[in-house]
Order: C-alpha cells, then structure tokens, then sequence
C-alpha cells in the first residue's frame, strides 16, 4: 500500500505528459501559449520546433507507462529522477527567459517536485 501513491502519481503525471505532448503534435499553436513563455510567431518552423516537444513528451511518459508495467519499483523511481531533469530544465528556462513566474513554478515546479517525491519514495529513499 505503501507504493500506491506515488506509483498513482508516476501514472498521473505518464498520462498528462503523453497527452500534452499529443496536443504539441496536433496543434502547437493553441497549447504554447500555457508553457509560460510568450507564445511564438505561427510559422512552419516554429510548429516544427513546437513539435519537438510534443514528440519528447510523449516519448517521455510513454517510457514511464512501459516502466511501470514491465519494471520494479525502484527501476522506476530511478526513471523519475532521471526524468525530472526536463521539467526543473523547461522551468529554468521560462524564468530565465522573463517568462511567467507563476507558470514556471507552478507547471514546471511543482511537476520537477512531485517527480523527484515520487521518485525518492519508491526507490524508498524517503
């Protein structure tokens, strides 16, 4: 029981990210603007670049989805770890790049915590 919730947490986070990612394939334009950062000019290369990330997302909460069915507890909270590296990354930037503080910490932040939480406490670090 002890596992369920940031096993719960590892597939909340696998979904949302695997769907944000589907929506940056389908149609950057209307979600770019919720990364944080002013929304980019709507041109072919952009939408490509945009899609980048979608790929990577996707790819991303795919490999945490097969993790959790194929691998042990303490091979996926070392995937959680690895992994949020990416969302404490896009944080870093937003801000960095005088984007919205309250998006940078409260997408990207919080996401980087709730991963490295769940990541500790199911290779049962904390």
């Amino acid at each position: 029981m002890h596992n369920a919730i940031p096993l719960a947490l590892a597939g909340l986070i696998a979904v949302a990210v695997t769907v944000i990612g589907c929506f940056y394939l389908v149609s950057p334009e209307r979600v770019s603007g919720s990364f944080g950062l002013k929304p980019p000019a709507s041109d072919a290369d952009t939408r490509a670049w945009l899609r980048l990330k979608g790929i990577r997302d996707v790819g991303c909460g795919l490999v945490v989805l097969t993790l959790m069915l194929t691998a042990d507890r303490r091979s996926l909270g070392i995937a959680l770890l690895a992994f949020a590296i990416i969302p404490f990354g896009d944080m870093s930037i937003v801000l960095g790049s005088g984007g919205l503080k309250t998006s940078a910490y409260s997408i990207h932040g919080l996401t980087c915590v709730v991963m490295l939480a769940a990541g500790l406490l199911l290779m049962h670090a904390i």
